[in-house]
C-alpha cells in the first residue's frame, strides 16, 4: 500500500515538473506571430478594437498592463502587441 501511494506522489510530481517546465516556453506559435496579429485576433473577442493612433504610447502601456491580465496574454505577447500599438504613433 505504502508503495502504491509513493509512486503515485512521484508520478503526480513529474506531471507537475513537466507542465510547469512546457509552460514557461513562449510556444512557436506566439513567437511566429507579430504583434498586429496577436492585437487583432485577441482584442475583438470581446471589443472593438480601437486604432493604434488613437492612444499615445503612455496610454497604450497601461492598456497593455491592464488587458495582459483581462486577457491573459503572455509576457512575449504583451510585449509585442505593445511594440505594434506604439509604432503606430
Amino acid at each position: 500500500m505504502k508503495k502504491i501511494r509513493f509512486i503515485s506522489i512521484i508520478t503526480v510530481l513529474v506531471i507537475a515538473a513537466v507542465t510547469v517546465i512546457s509552460s514557461c516556453k513562449t510556444s512557436a506559435i506566439v513567437e511566429a506571430k507579430s504583434g498586429a496579429q496577436i492585437w487583432g485576433e485577441t482584442c475583438v473577442r470581446c471589443h472593438n478594437s480601437a486604432s493604434p493612433e488613437v492612444f499615445s504610447d503612455v496610454e497604450w502601456d497601461v492598456a497593455d498592463m491592464h488587458m495582459k491580465i483581462r486577457a491573459n496574454l503572455t509576457e512575449e505577447e504583451a510585449k509585442k502587441v505593445l511594440e505594434f500599438l506604439q509604432s503606430a504613433n
